[in-house]
């Protein structure tokens, strides 16, 4: 693992090319193309040797623990990630742990981490791994998109750390060090433009340590600069949750959670005040598989998939 706990600015040394350094590809011979690579290749890993990060979801080569914490890393901070993990792995070690339990056990796990559909997707993934998949995750990222909640990014994660595969993928701090360092003059960048690069840097010997020594760079980039990935084309900058959809949506499944069941009077009570109408939030949350009516009254689903009246 690495040392950690060495802080470096931008401009300071970290070897042969400076931390926080300007390059370009362009132009270059095939030759001094590959000294580039080489060179930046060497940046990343010096720079990860100095201050990379001891995350617990890196002490596993396990493909369902893996899973876990990618799934909790979308849109979710990874000290929040870190405080949780161990929680919900205690509560469902396995597979067929997360197969047989309760969808509301699991919600109930999950409070704090937001974002609640993403726990319906991990049971749903748990449910047809066990079903489908003779209780082994695939190390196909193909294969592993047509699971829910899963995307091109968090399956190219999924085999690149739990099967050492030379996968292609790009997420949040991948894509910093990528425009940071490649695209310094560009006004907007796609991920389109930024993958070739992250192919032809792709260090095929070691991916997982590759990956992770990329990632952490890119979170020391943003912890001392301005965020580059506001040049990404597909940014978005997350409005506050304080009167958001997000926040009613969580006051109802955390309510549901506590009381077994609500009618839509009690929903509409928890929604006044807010623009938002009890029927709509009703409507998303059924959709998403987190909560179901029963009689005149919801509660939270009993099964991921269950809609309608039972």
């Amino acid at each position: 693992m690495p040392r950690g706990g060495s802080d470096l600015t931008p401009g300071e040394k970290s070897g042969a090319i400076a931390f926080g350094s300007r390059l370009s590809l362009d132009r270059l011979d095939s030759g001094k193309r590959a000294a580039a690579v080489d060179g930046f290749r060497g940046l990343v890993y010096r720079a990860y040797r100095d201050f990379g990060r001891d995350l617990p979801w890196r002490h596993t080569r396990d493909p369902y623990e893996i899973l876990v914490s990618e799934v909790m890393l979308q849109q979710t901070q990874v000290g929040r990630v870190a405080q949780k993990y161990h929680e919900f792995l205690r509560a469902f070690p396995v597979f067929r742990d997360l197969y047989e339990a309760p969808l509301s056990d699991v919600l109930t796990v999950w409070q704090g981490m937001g974002y609640t559909r993403r726990a319906v997707a991990l049971k749903r993934i748990a449910e047809r791994v066990i079903r489908d998949c003779d209780g082994r995750l695939p190390r196909s990222p193909e294969h592993l998109q047509t699971f829910p909640g899963i995307g091109t990014a968090t399956a190219g994660a999924i085999c690149a750390y739990a099967y050492n595969l030379p996968t292609l993928f790009i997420e949040t701090n991948i894509r910093r060090v990528f425009i940071h360092t490649f695209f310094g003059e560009h006004e907007t960048v796609s991920d389109r433009q930024i993958l070739p690069l992250v192919e032809e840097t792709l260090d095929h010997t070691q991916p997982r340590i590759w990956y992770y020594a990329l990632t952490d760079y890119g979170a020391a980039l943003g912890r001392r600069l301005e965020n580059p990935n506001r040049k990404s084309a597909g940014y978005h900058r997350q409005g506050p949750f304080e009167g958001s959809k997000r926040q009613i949506r969580s006051t109802i499944v955390r309510a549901l959670l506590a009381r077994g069941a609500l009618t839509l009077g009690e929903i509409e009570l928890l929604c006044s005040g807010t623009t938002f109408g009890a029927d709509t939030i009703l409507r998303e949350l059924q959709r998403d598989g987190l909560v179901q009516p029963v009689g005149d009254q919801w509660c939270v689903a009993f099964t991921p998939g269950s809609s309608g009246t039972v």
